[in-house]
């Protein structure tokens, strides 16, 4: 079988079920595990690079509202590929490539490939989507091995935070201006012995203003700026570190966030692991990389 994804989320779902020979193209996004990024890439992001968030997020907008893709679909190259299978997204614009666009290509293809497009918004339909996959390749053995694997670590830190008293936090999604995670995220700071001061579970991330997130009153703010690693999360909090200062949590830490929170893939256990260290690290002393303390 022929594989594209063209989702981070899908291609590392793809190779921890065993198909990585299977993968035959990916976009410039996917960058986990590394051998991916030997693969051919299919698409391309028409922003330019180096923009500040605030023009990340007015260009985004701008985009959206006339209709268009923040991605670029290299049709001429998935004909040269013919895939058996493209696995898509259609939960975020922002996200991936459009899923209309996607399928209007699918049905131009030789191949006439089939197109699995996977739009979890909490932690359990991110785990329903293993099963998707795993039906979709014929590989329903290593997706009961995985959703039971995940489940028992998601079980492990419940368990491990079940009586501790509940943490007040802001999980930050995007600084300028200021977003708060939606989605699986909230649920996840739960699931840690936290209490999400803002977000909803399984709704989207929502805008704010700095004066709200004060009124909330987190005791542990997050930043996690949708698709950055813990390196430039910590930049973006330091560049907004007087704005951070005002919140008066007693502790403020950057994230890879996309390693952990904004791919709905199999590391979001890792998330919630990195989660349950943050706000009880009595109960869960150990952590995966990719936590940045952050001193105002």
């Amino acid at each position: 079988m022929r594989i594209v994804s063209l989702v981070p989320s899908a291609t590392e779902m793809l190779f921890e079920l065993g198909l990585g020979d299977d993968v035959a193209a990916v976009t410039h996004e996917c960058d986990h595990p590394p051998e991916v990024q030997t693969l051919p890439k299919v698409t391309r992001d028409v922003l330019g690079p180096g923009l500040a968030p605030a023009e990340v997020d007015r260009a985004v907008r701008e985009l959206t509202e006339q209709g268009r893709s923040i991605y670029e679909l290299d049709e001429e190259a998935l004909r040269r590929l013919q895939p058996d299978l493209i696995v898509t997204q259609a939960l975020c614009t922002v996200c991936a490539v459009s899923y209309d666009d996607v399928r209007a290509i699918a049905d131009r293809l030789d191949s006439r490939p089939t197109v699995v497009s996977l739009d979890p918004h909490t932690l359990g339909e991110v785990l329903g989507d293993v099963r998707t996959l795993a039906q979709a390749t014929d590989s329903k053995d290593a997706g009961v091995d995985l959703v039971q694997d995940a489940a028992a670590r998601i079980d492990r830190v419940r368990l491990a935070v079940r009586d501790a008293e509940p943490v007040r936090v802001a999980a930050i999604e995007w600084l300028d201006p200021i977003y708060v995670a939606g989605h699986w995220t909230p649920q996840m700071i739960e699931y840690a012995g936290g209490l999400d001061v803002l977000g909803m579970p399984g709704e989207h991330s929502e805008r704010r203003t700095w004066e709200e997130l004060q009124a909330a009153r987190p005791e542990v703010v997050v930043v996690m700026p949708c698709g950055y690693d813990a390196e430039r999360a910590a930049q973006e909090a330091h560049d907004f570190g007087e704005e951070l200062a005002t919140l008066g949590a007693r502790r403020v830490v950057a994230v890879d966030a996309a390693a952990y929170f904004s791919r709905p893939g199999p590391r979001l256990v890792e998330g919630l692991e990195l989660l349950g260290h943050v706000l009880h690290p009595d109960r869960l002393p150990e952590a995966p990389p990719g936590l940045v303390e952050i001193a105002l």
